[in-house]
């Protein structure tokens, strides 16, 4: 017989049933909030899996179409592989999780949530954090937790606890953050440029619900937890630690890692484990854990210097950005261009637009965002860290990386009246050494603004870091962290946003949560760094977006046509609208509620485009001049097409002012000819006249 335990969450109830499905997995719930349902499981391997020195931890999260009653497109007609929506979900889950299992736990881990429900009051993301979480607890997998997660929205400056669907539609505020009972632990936020104080405010509302939760979930695991599994261990013996400083002192290990040059540094502990590699030839075990070992050892050397004598590996100080420099148009005939460098991070952006119909379509379990008209594309290839590997497309961090900077911008860019084109940005990473994605960030930015893209204001990003010791006062943030303070430290606290506020937060650690000064003092330093950034490297190469689009960019026109008039500017399958395509070589795009896009690089042409619409659209009237051509003659007179699809017909007695005998007499196919319009005849044909146009207009 299965349990099911409940509590209010929000206004909606939140259920949890154990040992109802998936009896075979390590910990299974099926988890309810109001109609949406998902299914969580935590599984572990026996064994640990040789040859590694990582903890292989796996997060999916599965998005079923069934569970809004849509059959998936495409030819298979089935679930492919993850939309992007559910690899961000994925990490998102994955980035609480992580820190609480044991650092010397080697034994594949797979965390897996099945979507089967969803109520679009009710986001699934959330139910699928705390869905994790408890079936980890419950299960006899080492896991330090419970963590709980909570969603935040603002509307009017109010606070609101898991928005319904209409409320995030409308809310200044998307914050996700996740909690252990004295820590967070978690920050996702996508924000309207929220001032720093509100968001510290959200994110310690959320703490507050979370603590909830996990009372609720205590509950839980006393009665259903089963007795944690033993596990083998691969910390690193403290006697090779102390082998190791007998063959590398530790003032030889700062020597070698205390140096702004990535690649010098790699060099010199190339050598010191050479050097150990040689002293331990003759011990296999020690050998097998060299690397692991040496990993510590550095770990440790860096984050001594940094805690206790405020020494940063490139000497920087504690709160010192690294060089910057920034220019734009470095990419001939592309649409808008950019790049920006901190340190050994560069980036290049790339921005392109097209028309609206361009924009991306997503096929998701949320009905009510069908399309993306901003999108945000970041590519780290192997060159960037010195490595070499082939290419296999987007993994899980480009995917993430991607989307954080596309959130960073979102808030600032022109609604699609003010600018109705669909924008993608593309960040190419040229050198990498510690928070590329806030590079990306400002490099976008700046694209944007040379593409002629009318943003509302300046958005940069920086990341800070974190070196903790043995009690929460014992801290140190670090400003703009590089590779190896982020692998050596604690975390990883990225935020972008004008001068305003913040528009993105994302924030990643390795210990068990974070207090409260830390967040603050993060956000803190955060703010003036972005300042700096700005005003001393983004504003000094382009100030504001420019006022004309690049001349290989397309032009985009506007019309709007009453609606009953559709059918008449698309023709007969399409007839009339594909010769005016044909003619002008422009894209036309036309709405259902009259809205027609003209877009081209030829303002002539989208200008004969435009005005063929118009043509076709408008209700005849006698006294209207128009161009047509002949094309057809007959004994009575001669039809001309003044708008591809739409004929009149000129009588002959309406050629000349004095009387002809015949039409080709004056009149050859192909000729172009300015008429006026005399209304219709009685078989309902427009009428033309030549004769009768007005001397200035001929």
């Amino acid at each position: 017989m299965f349990k099911s335990y409940s509590m209010e969450l929000a206004g909606r109830t939140l259920t949890i049933d154990v040992d109802r499905v998936a009896k075979q997995a390590n910990g299974a719930v099926l988890i309810h909030y109001g109609e949406t349902v998902i299914l969580s499981t935590a599984t572990a391997s026996d064994k640990p899996r040789e040859g590694i020195d990582f903890f292989p931890l796996s997060v999916d999260y599965e998005e079923k179409m069934y569970a809004v009653g849509k059959i998936p497109g495409g030819f298979n007609k089935r679930e492919g592989k993850a939309s992007e929506h559910a690899t961000l979900t994925s990490r998102v889950i994955d980035r609480p999780m992580r820190p609480l299992f044991p650092k010397d736990y080697r034994n594949d881990v797979t965390l897996n949530n099945l979507v089967m429900s969803v109520d679009p009051d009710c986001n699934p993301e959330i139910p699928a954090m705390l869905g994790s979480s408890i079936a980890t607890c419950i299960s006899d997998i080492p896991f330090d937790g419970p963590c709980a997660a909570t969603q935040m929205g603002m509307i009017d400056g109010e606070l609101i606890v898991n928005p319904t669907m209409a409320q995030r539609v409308v809310s200044d505020l998307q914050l996700t953050v996740a909690s252990t009972r004295e820590k967070v632990i978690m920050i996702e936020a996508g924000a309207n440029e929220v001032p720093d104080d509100k968001m510290i405010e959200a994110i310690y509302k959320a703490h507050e619900v979370n603590q909830e939760i996990i009372k609720f979930f205590d509950g839980i695991i006393a009665e259903c937890g089963k007795p944690k599994h033993e596990y083998e261990s691969f910390a690193v013996p403290e006697e090779l630690f102390a082998a190791m400083k007998e063959v590398v002192s530790p003032e030889e290990m700062e020597t070698a890692v205390f140096t702004d040059d990535k690649q010098t540094r790699e060099g010199n502990i190339k050598v010191i484990r050479e050097k150990m590699a040689e002293a331990f030839a003759e011990n296999e075990e020690w050998l097998g854990k060299l690397d692991e070992a040496l990993y510590q050892y550095q770990k440790k050397t860096v984050r001594k210097m940094i805690l206790k004598d405020h020494k940063r590996p490139d000497g920087r100080a504690i709160e010192q950005i690294r060089p910057l420099a920034a220019e734009v148009d470095i990419i001939p005939r592309v649409h808008g261009s950019a790049m920006f460098t901190r340190g050994q991070t560069q980036i290049c952006d790339v921005v392109t637009l097209a028309p609206l119909s361009e924009a991306q379509k997503v096929d998701g379990l949320d009905e009510f965002t069908t399309t993306k008209r901003y999108m945000h594309h970041y590519n780290f290839p192997s060159y960037s860290v010195g490595e070499t590997k082939p290419s296999r497309g987007p993994g899980r961090r480009e995917i993430g990386h991607g989307a954080l900077a596309e959130r960073a911008l979102l808030p600032v860019l022109p609604t699609e009246e003010e600018f109705p084109y669909a924008i993608r940005a593309v960040s190419e990473t040229f050198e990498s050494n510690g928070s590329t994605s806030m590079a990306s960030t400002c490099a976008s930015c700046m694209s944007l603004m040379a593409a002629g893209v009318p943003i509302k204001a300046m958005v940069a990003g920086i990341s800070c870091g974190l070196v903790t010791g043995e009690t929460d006062d014992d801290y140190i943030v670090l400003t703009d962290i590089q590779g190896l303070e982020d692998f050596f430290g604690d975390m990883d606290f990225k935020v972008t946003g004008t001068r305003k506020g913040i528009t993105a937060i994302q924030m990643d650690i390795k210990i068990h949560g974070l207090t409260r000064p830390i967040v603050e003092e993060a956000i803190r330093r955060t703010h003036e760094a972005r300042e700096f950034i700005m005003s001393t490297c983004m504003e000094p190469c382009i100030a504001e977006p420019r006022k004309q689009l690049s001349k290989y960019a397309p032009k985009i026109m506007q019309l709007m046509i009453d609606p009953q008039k559709i059918g008449d500017v698309v023709g007969q399958r399409g007839k009339t609208i594909n010769a005016i395509i044909e003619e002008t070589g422009v894209k036309i795009d036309i709405t259902d509620d009259g809205a027609v896009s003209i877009c081209g690089t030829d303002q002539a042409m989208m200008d004969k485009a435009a005005e063929y619409v118009r043509i076709i659209t408008t209700d005849f009237e006698a006294g209207q001049i128009f161009t047509g051509k002949v094309v057809s003659i007959k004994e009575f007179g001669a039809f001309l097409e003044f708008a591809p699809g739409k004929e009149g017909m000129v009588h002959i007695s309406k050629i000349c002012k004095e009387r002809i005998n015949h039409v080709e007499d004056v009149l050859t196919l192909g000729d172009k000819v300015k008429v006026v319009c005399l209304g219709k005849d009685k078989m309902g044909r427009i009428s033309f006249s030549i004769k009768d146009v007005p001397a200035d207009q001929r």
